[in-house]
């Protein structure tokens, strides 16, 4: 089971990066609720032919950010989504309903998934360069 994550070797990205993008994304949309237990770090490397210390990487920063974590019996469990000022971010009827506006206009314009998140990426960037 890999969650829907997938590795693109060829991304500048490092892999442990993608997946622990992908793995904060999936919680935070609410796909992986609090709860839902992760593949083992073995497993999910099996699966996407990594390393299982690029895995371990992924997962430790997850864990590190508050979004899982290790227990011993029960594996690894999504803890929750990040938490915003005014509540979790999945928990934002409003923003997920503007996100899939955007995502369904641009395939409808024939933007690939791809370039949506670099384009997505690059606002990002310059409209944190605004803030004070």
């Amino acid at each position: 089971m890999t969650a829907g994550i997938t590795i693109d070797l060829a991304d500048p990205v490092p892999p442990y990066e993608q997946i622990r993008r992908q793995l904060s994304s999936l919680i935070a949309v609410g796909v992986l609720p609090p709860g839902s237990r992760l593949p083992t770090v073995r497993s999910l490397a099996a699966d996407l032919g990594i390393a299982a210390g690029t895995v371990a990487r992924a997962y430790r920063e997850l864990e590190q950010s508050g979004l899982i974590e290790a227990r011993r019996r029960n594996g690894t469990v999504v803890v929750g989504p990040p938490a915003a000022p005014h509540g979790p971010v999945g928990a934002d009827a409003a923003v997920m309903a503007a996100i899939d506006d955007v995502i369904s206009r641009a395939r409808s314009l024939g933007v690939s998934d791809e370039t949506l998140l670099d384009l997505l990426r690059g606002r990002l960037a310059q409209t944190s360069k605004l803030e004070p």
